[in-house]
């Protein structure tokens, strides 16, 4: 994970994405939708690159929802390949009952509403299912679009005209932020490595 690693190497790496604009939003998203989740911190890139003004803020909202498209299309072909069986490895039998339910019931807003909301909310789990579930390619994939854009596009609008006080915050705050964000980030971890290790006894 980016952000388990020493404080500095982290930031180090944080600054090299921001500099590289939307293709490090591409990488971020794929990373954070698939095998190293990150929280928050696709949000608050997008919103950092839009308050630069350097490109217009749909483009930045288009490229971080093609790095979520990508990054969530690969969790969603393992768990497919996978099966129902990977779904129970990779959550708790109680969670994967709860998450199977929502989906065979709602289907495509299983997915759509999820990857629209913003964190702490945990959006793995839905993508774990919908590929365990066998669900529709083309469904996933139209729902999973729509959802990482409207949010991003918000962020990224928020971004863009709020720009000068998003900046100046940043300015003042830069490392409260980060710490902030490496803590979430840390904390995730540890709460997803206790869950891989009690389901690994089981």
């Amino acid at each position: 994970m980016l952000f388990h690693l020493h404080p500095w190497l982290a930031m180090s790496l944080w600054q090299h994405l921001r500099r590289m604009g939307g293709p490090g939003l591409v990488l971020l998203g794929i990373a954070d939708n698939s095998v190293i989740p990150l929280t928050g911190s696709m949000d608050v890139l997008t919103i950092w690159l839009a308050a630069r003004h350097h490109e217009p803020w749909p483009y930045y909202a288009a490229m971080a929802t093609l790095g979520a498209v990508i990054g969530g299309y690969i969790t969603y072909a393992l768990a497919r390949k996978g099966g129902k069986e990977t779904m129970e490895r990779k959550l708790s039998k109680r969670r994967a009952a709860k998450v199977a339910k929502a989906f065979e019931r709602w289907g495509f807003a299983a997915v759509a509403i999820p990857a629209l909301l913003p964190p702490p909310f945990p959006f793995v789990p839905f993508l774990v299912a919908a590929g365990a579930m066998q669900y529709s390619r083309a469904k996933f994939l139209g729902a999973l679009t729509l959802g990482r854009f409207v949010r991003y596009s918000i962020a990224a609008y928020l971004g863009f005209h709020y720009g000068t006080h998003i900046l100046r915050f940043f300015s003042h705050y830069y490392k409260p932020a980060m710490a902030i964000l490496i803590g979430l980030a840390v904390i995730g971890g540890v709460m997803s490595t206790i869950q891989y290790l009690r389901l690994r006894k089981k």
